[in-house]
């Protein structure tokens, strides 16, 4: 065992032995169930002025102090800021000025006293009474060089947030965005839903879903992947605008832009197109950025980005001609594009050999990198748009689009199909694609078939990555830093 570890475990087993002198003196802090407390420190410091010499009742953890003789100085830190108490022998009593021995940096503590300003220019408590309401049996990570590790820093989420404030202004700005995409659509008479999560059918994405068994049923489950089959299935029901936020599970890679869990929101419109959602899309993201930052020019890991409306919008095969040379307005077959997937080394996935399975890996291998500002892409081909309306001048592809920003795909929208006939020949084409290998084609769903028979009417439908939204928004490199616990592997594995 290191010197260090030896040292830790002696600090970890002195603290111990302070609660059991507070105990042994019947001032056990754990037997205190409620401490009412009147301000919150940053609201002491901006009201300085009226607030001299105010009687005041503060509580936070204690994060550093300092001690000179019959006078300590002890910086708390609440969920505001921190401020500094002044503890004096006189104004606390022999006793209690003695118990200040018996606490440690992360106790947390109340604090009766006055508001004043000391010599050095510094607002501070004056402290007439110190209780402990609890005792901090660990050590802050910030005594020694600070919590910097992001493993740790995800693991221990809430050590992070305590010894890092600007981790915690990251996730108030997430829940105001959160807030501002709920006003936007609220205000435009849209009607916030909740669908299921567990499902028989793991639809309305093609993605890989996490399976769970129902042991009354007797029947394995899914976590969902998309809310869209169910949000669809209300405008058949009636409602004409609904949307619901909320997380959606996929059972894949993990990098800096991907999380198994992850928070998404659909929303569907009945009686408009695609363009209809493009102009909501960034109408919408304008909207939050200036609410919650004050401007739709922001700026992200050094790159100026503009949300200002209207966006650029690209078709994906003139795209794929721009930045990766390939004109498929020339390419008409199967055999043709596989050939010209081969000319650029590109290598394609079982099942994935037809032209417009091939047009999409040509966009994502050599067209995303290029879109850093917000950039509408559209054009895409049926064989990966398998709830997209076709596009009535070429059926080989759908009236959908996706948004990308700073390379990424935050968007993703269609122009929904309602005709239950191709719906069904889709979804046989998406289980064909499944028995050759594609493990994140569309299941059949019949009873969605069986509602769009019912009659679906022209609908415009839209999901965004909230995550990804939020990452720009908060300039933040990783998902991980704008999730407050990440999925993690367990420690010991």
């Amino acid at each position: 065992m290191s010197g260090t570890e030896i040292n830790l475990n002696e600090m970890l087993m002195i603290r111990r032995e302070k609660l059991k002198t507070l105990i042994d003196n019947g001032k056990n802090p754990y037997l205190i169930e409620k401490f009412d407390f009147t301000h919150h420190s940053e609201t002491i410091k901006a009201n300085f002025e009226e607030m001299e010499e105010q009687e005041v009742v503060v509580t936070g953890r204690i994060m550093s102090r300092r001690g000179h003789g019959k006078v300590s100085f002890i910086d708390i830190q609440d969920s505001e800021g921190r401020i500094q108490v002044f503890a004096k022998l006189d104004s606390l009593g022999e006793e209690a000025y003695k118990d200040l021995s018996l606490l440690d940096l992360g106790d947390i503590i109340g604090v009766n006293g006055h508001v004043f300003k000391t010599k050095a220019g510094e607002i501070s408590i004056r402290a007439e009474k110190i209780t402990l309401l609890t005792k901090s049996l660990q050590i802050l990570p910030e005594k020694w060089h600070g919590l910097k590790d992001t493993d740790i820093r995800y693991r221990q989420r809430y050590t992070d947030l305590i010894v890092n404030p600007e981790v915690k202004e990251t996730f108030i700005l997430r829940s105001k965005i959160i807030k501002a995409v709920r006003e936007y659509l609220d205000n435009r008479g849209f009607l916030e839903v909740e669908t299921p999560v567990l499902g028989t059918i793991a639809g309305g994405a093609n993605a890989k879903p996490f399976t769970t068994h129902h042991n009354t049923l007797g029947i394995d489950m899914y976590l969902r992947i998309a809310n869209e089959l169910y949000l669809k299935r209300l405008i058949v029901g009636g409602f004409d605008k609904v949307y619901e936020m909320g997380r959606m599970f996929r059972n894949e890679g993990m990098d800096t832009r991907h999380n198994p869990e992850f928070t998404s929101i659909e929303l569907y419109q009945a009686y408009v197109d695609y363009e209809e959602m493009m102009d909501l899309t960034e109408n919408l993201f304008a909207f939050v950025a200036e609410k919650t930052l004050g401007s739709t020019v922001i700026e992200y890991q050094g790159k100026e980005i503009n949300l200002t409306p209207p966006w650029r919008r690209m078709d994906m095969a003139e795209a794929v001609k721009l930045y990766a040379g390939v004109d498929f307005s020339q390419i008409n077959t199967d055999e043709e594009a596989v050939a010209a997937a081969k000319a650029k080394g590109l290598e394609l996935k079982p099942g994935n050999t037809t032209r417009g399975h091939i047009l999409a890996e040509m966009f994502e291998e050599f067209c995303e990198e290029h879109l850093i500002q917000p950039t509408f892409i559209t054009g895409h081909p049926v064989e990966t748009s398998p709830l997209a309306k076709r596009n009535p001048h070429d059926p080989r592809i759908t009236n959908r689009f996706e948004a990308f920003i700073n390379t990424w795909e935050l968007a993703n929208a269609f122009s929904e199909l309602n005709d239950p006939i191709d719906q069904r020949q889709r979804f046989e084409e998406q289980v064909k694609a499944k028995e050759t290998g594609d493990d994140e084609a569309h299941p059949m769903d019949n009873d969605f078939i069986n509602a769009i028979e019912v009659g679906l009417p022209p609908t415009g439908g839209l999901g965004i990555g909230i995550d990804r939204m939020i990452m720009i928004l908060t300039n933040q490199p990783s998902i991980r830093d704008v999730l407050l616990f990440p999925t993690m592997k367990p420690i010991e594995e």
